[in-house]
């Protein structure tokens, strides 16, 4: 048994694959399920745990050893639980799996060295902000976050930024390796006669949907009092009545509202372009911003800190409201347009008319077809759609228009006035060349891409000092570990 003087826990599959949810209306993208942010934070939380519990300076186990690198069982039996916690199916022993799955990310990271590559500290900056930033929406504040882990926040954030830079390092090299794979029509082609019939891959029950929008007009009246309001408070603050926070809290009408309206530290990029502009003219922090407009609503900032080109900001947003009246409004002219594109009035076409009415951004210029942001296609899982226009299509004929109905605008959280159209439906299949062409084409790179990657690892091995202490050895790895020349003659 080999023990050694531990220096610091690492963790490299630590939330290895956590994408932090945008939870404020200043972000660009706001359309995800609850539940599974939920179940993906108590992930976080028991993964987060379990690395920072691990104490500095302990002398422990070391099951394997690369290059000079130890993999401490310790490591390996935090990547067990944190499996569990995410319920995910290991196939085959996971005091095999784990450990090698470890054991080539140091090759890749040991790579990384000889290539000098270097992540630049904005991106990781940015990665581990959206994390905490997540954590203190999800747990309410700072202190809550400290107290639920035992660690004051710098620690915590010092532990991810090294396994966030980790995590781009591998990627960086992987990417490099496999930069050049690029599939032709007549790859895929062959790629798919290759595959048997029953091992094709099924393709769930998608749709493609066109939609016309009509947003109702906000009353004058309605905004200059949403102003009025916004003015009110900014006067509280500055005259030392009311706390900021204490504002956000009762009357803020964005998600961060729940921690006092702060927004974690962020880049120009990642806020709405009207509220950047405005945040980051900001330089006194007892100080409230003019009234901002963005399509979220309307805003006053006050900054917290400046951190390079991060800046950390509370807010206070407040929605103009649509009259019921203006809602009807728009029912009855979307009502007459779909009697108008189902007679064919003079022509017209659902195409012609989302280009001259539709007040929707993404889809008016493209015949209104809706594009999925998640694939980028204008292919849908139900799932993927909004939940109104879900419900409808999924009861809706190819070629149907739907009848006006009011749904909210999955990005500025307002509500709009809508038809759809379901252009087509493609039912529950084995993947289909023709039909399934970018699916295949994705495969077929991934599997080359693989191939690099196992060629690459199976070289990378022979030059590499590897040592696995007995107890771990009893395996059946995916690469041959134990009979290198540079294996076990320790």
């Amino acid at each position: 048994m080999i023990l050694r003087n531990r220096k610091k826990s690492r963790n490299l599959h630590f939330i290895w694959n956590f994408v932090p949810r945008q939870y404020s209306s200043l972000t660009k993208r706001n359309n995800y399920n609850k539940m599974k942010i939920k179940t993906l934070l108590f992930s976080l939380m028991a993964i987060v745990a379990l690395s920072l519990n691990a104490q500095n300076n302990i002398a422990e186990e070391v099951a394997w050893v690369v290059g000079d690198e130890p993999i401490f069982k310790s490591d390996i039996e935090e990547q067990y639980q944190q499996a569990l916690y995410e319920r995910i199916a290991i196939d085959g022993n996971p005091y095999c799996i784990i450990p090698e799955r470890m054991a080539v990310e140091k090759l890749f990271l040991h790579q990384a060295k000889l290539d000098t590559i270097e992540i630049p500290n904005s991106t990781v900056m940015q990665s581990v902000d959206s994390r905490i930033n997540y954590l203190i929406a999800s747990l309410g504040s700072k202190e809550k976050v400290e107290e639920y882990f035992r660690k004051p926040l710098s620690e915590i954030r010092e532990n991810l930024i090294e396994v966030v830079r980790d995590q781009y390092t591998v990627q960086e090299v992987q990417r490099n390796l496999t930069k050049n794979v690029k599939a032709t029509p007549a790859d895929v082609r062959r790629y798919y006669n290759s595959i048997p019939q029953d091992s094709l891959p099924v393709i769930p029950q998608q749709v493609e949907v066109q939609i016309i929008t009509i947003n109702p007009t906000i009353p004058q009246e309605e905004i200059d009092n949403i102003k009025s309001r916004l003015r009110e408070y900014t006067q509280m603050v500055v005259n030392g009545e009311r706390d900021f926070s204490t504002l956000a809290i009762l009357y803020s009408e964005d998600g961060s509202s729940t921690h006092g309206g702060e927004v974690g530290f962020r880049g120009r990029a990642e806020l709405l372009p009207e509220y950047a502009s405005a945040a980051f003219a900001l330089n006194d922090t007892k100080k409230v911003s003019s009234i901002v407009e963005t399509d979220a609503g309307f805003h006053i900032i006050q900054l917290i800190e400046k951190r390079g080109d991060r800046i950390n900001t509370r807010h206070i947003l407040l929605r103009p409201k649509v009259a019921q009246s203006d809602l009807d409004s728009a029912v009855i002219k979307l009502d007459s347009l779909r009697n108008d594109i189902i007679a064919a009035k003079n022509g017209l076409t659902f195409e012609t008319a989302a280009l001259y009415i539709s007040q929707d951004k993404d889809s008016r210029n493209n015949n209104g077809v809706m594009l999925n942001e998640k694939t980028h296609s204008n292919l849908f899982e139900m799932a993927d759609l909004p939940p109104e226009v879900g419900r409808l299509v999924a009861t809706m004929q190819e070629g149907e228009v739907s009848a006006p109905f009011v749904m909210i605008n999955p990005k500025t959280n307002r509500q709009q006035v809508a038809i759809v159209k379901l252009t087509k439906r493609h039912d529950t299949h084995r993947a289909d060349f023709a039909e399934d062409y970018q699916v295949l084409k994705d495969m077929y790179e991934n599997s080359k891409r693989e191939e690099i990657i196992t060629k690459w690892v199976e070289e990378k091995q022979k030059t590499t000092y590897v040592y696995i202490e007995e107890g771990w050895r009893n395996c059946e790895f995916k690469y041959n570990w134990l009979n290198t020349n540079m294996n076990n003659d320790r």
